[in-house]
């Protein structure tokens, strides 16, 4: 899956650069909204990122490209691949920003663990 967000003054820190918070949130939505499309009506939390690290600053006005793909699904979990890109670059000259791997976990309504529906979209489903 893939998306857009264009950097406002209200994202960023003092310094006027990108505030690593709104990054994140960014990121865990668009997992959520990946897992959220393949399987439709299941309910998801996130449950883990695997890696924080920022590798380069974005300013007010930069646009950034999401990358949502599907790496791995377990019997109630599931794993996304999550890139982040400078998207207002030439064309061929766009910049890895941000990646990790969010873990979410399938609940019910009392937020009990229940296991995944069999299938999923898989198309995007290696491990399947």
């Amino acid at each position: 899956m893939e998306s857009h967000k264009l950097v406002m003054p209200e994202h960023l820190n003092q310094y006027g650069f990108l505030f690593g918070g709104h990054l994140l949130k960014w990121v865990d939505e668009n997992a959520w909204i990946a897992a959220s499309l393949e399987y439709p009506g299941c309910n998801f939390v996130t449950v883990a990122m695997d890696k924080v690290e920022f590798r380069k600053s974005v300013r007010q006005g930069n646009i950034l490209k999401f990358q949502a793909e599907k790496i791995k699904a377990g019997s109630t979990s599931i794993h996304y691949r999550v890139e982040a890109f400078l998207a207002n670059k030439p064309v061929g000259e766009r910049e890895l920003i941000f990646s990790t791997m969010v873990t979410f976990v399938r609940i019910d309504q009392d937020g009990n663990k229940i296991p995944l529906p069999e299938g999923g979209d898989t198309l995007h489903n290696a491990w399947a």
